[in-house]
């Protein structure tokens, strides 16, 4: 870890997680109960903001402008096709995420979800904390599911050695701009900020704002493109 560094942000999936836990069990758990989410909680406030973001995602103005001409029964269909669409294309949809978030809320609480969280990384939270350095999240998951991912992991309650959260309402992760912002929220120059993720276009935006970075290479995770310019780590064990 350089000596210079005074925070650190990191990625969640393929980096503090691994990809298939993502893809194989958060992912399914969403798409196989989103039928029973939406029977029980559709007049919800916390849905109803979810559904205005997906129908501003989807370029209206709002969910009611977006079903207008629907029924309820429409309108709720609406919803699940534009939702499986959104998760069959992998699309980082800020509504997407949001709804996400609040399906695995209940498996997260029921016991039903454990979070995988690779072996080194409660060790390198816990040592980065003790040595005062201001650690944050920075991932595509909602800022509330990313709170209940590291509160109900398989290594326990990780929560606390965390100072914040970003999804994408900051901005995109591809674009130099929201580390910018990262930064300044943090209260830090960009140097002073380590970003550890496995998407080597993260990295480059990271690295244009300023900040100091690291490829994350996890079993499962993608090879990373020919000539990038990051250096590698395979362990947070080599960052504490």
């Amino acid at each position: 870890m350089p000596e210079t560094i005074r925070g650190v942000l990191l990625d969640v999936e393929g980096t503090t997680s691994s990809v298939a836990y993502v893809y194989e069990v958060l992912f399914p758990f969403a798409r196989e109960n989103l039928d029973s989410y939406l029977d029980r909680h559709w007049d919800a406030p916390g849905t109803l903001r979810a559904l205005n973001q997906l129908a501003r995602d989807a370029g209206a103005h709002s969910f009611a402008d977006w079903t207008s001409d629907d029924s309820l029964v429409a309108a709720r269909e609406r919803v699940r096709s534009e939702v499986l669409r959104l998760m069959d294309d992998d699309v980082k949809s800020t509504g997407l995420k949001e709804l996400q978030g609040m399906i695995w809320q209940g498996g997260f609480e029921s016991g039903q979800l454990r979070a995988h969280v690779f072996p080194d990384v409660p060790a390198a939270l816990d040592a980065w904390s003790k040595r005062g350095l201001d650690v944050r999240i920075y991932s595509s998951g909602s800022v509330a599911a990313q709170r209940l991912f590291f509160a109900h992991s398989e290594r326990g309650d990780v929560s606390h050695l965390l100072r914040g959260h970003y999804d994408t309402t900051t901005g995109p992760k591809r674009e130099a701009s929201s580390y910018r912002g990262i930064a300044y929220d943090m209260g830090l120059s960009p140097v002073e900020i380590l970003f550890l993720s496995d998407i080597v276009a993260e990295l480059d935006a990271a690295s244009e704002a300023g900040l100091q970075t690291r490829l994350v290479v996890r079993p499962g995770n993608a090879p990373a493109p020919n000539g990038h310019r990051h250096s590698v780590v395979r362990s947070f064990d080599a960052l504490v």
